[in-house]
């Protein structure tokens, strides 16, 4: 049995897909695929497959998880997409931060990436250190 996404609504579907055109276009005449990919690894890769946890839920745009070592400069990416995000309150963080990293990709020459969205914004943040994941 596969992963089971939400059901999503007529306006929230559309929403995404303009929202990922708007990317689209923002990320090709910036020239920032490759920020915003690395916006979109950073905020996935807090993923833990042993307890389930972390992954990809929006926390990259709180200024503590910005401030963490290795997500130093990233808040210029989390800035440059924030007037976009702004337009589309129905798609979470999570969502859109991983669309942008989708269309950061596509806009390259990359493959096609299916996305499935419906993530929601995580409560608290993971962080990796030296001996694993904390929450924090």
């Amino acid at each position: 049995m596969g992963k089971i996404y939400p059901s999503l609504s007529e306006e929230h579907k559309s929403a995404i897909d303009q929202a990922k055109g708007e990317l689209r276009a923002f990320i090709t005449e910036k020239q920032c695929a490759p920020l915003v990919l690395r916006l979109a690894f950073h905020s996935a890769a807090t993923f833990d497959v042993n307890t389930k946890t972390g992954g990809p839920f929006g926390t990259m745009k709180l200024k503590s998880e910005q401030n963490h070592g290795p997500n130093v400069g990233l808040d210029t990416a989390v800035e440059l997409l924030e007037p976009i995000k702004q337009k589309f309150p129905l798609v979470s963080y999570g969502d859109f931060y991983m669309m942008a990293g989708i269309v950061a990709v596509e806009s390259t020459g990359g493959p096609q990436i299916t996305f499935n969205p419906g993530r929601t914004v995580c409560a608290f943040q993971y962080r990796l250190n030296q001996t694993g994941w904390t929450v924090n």
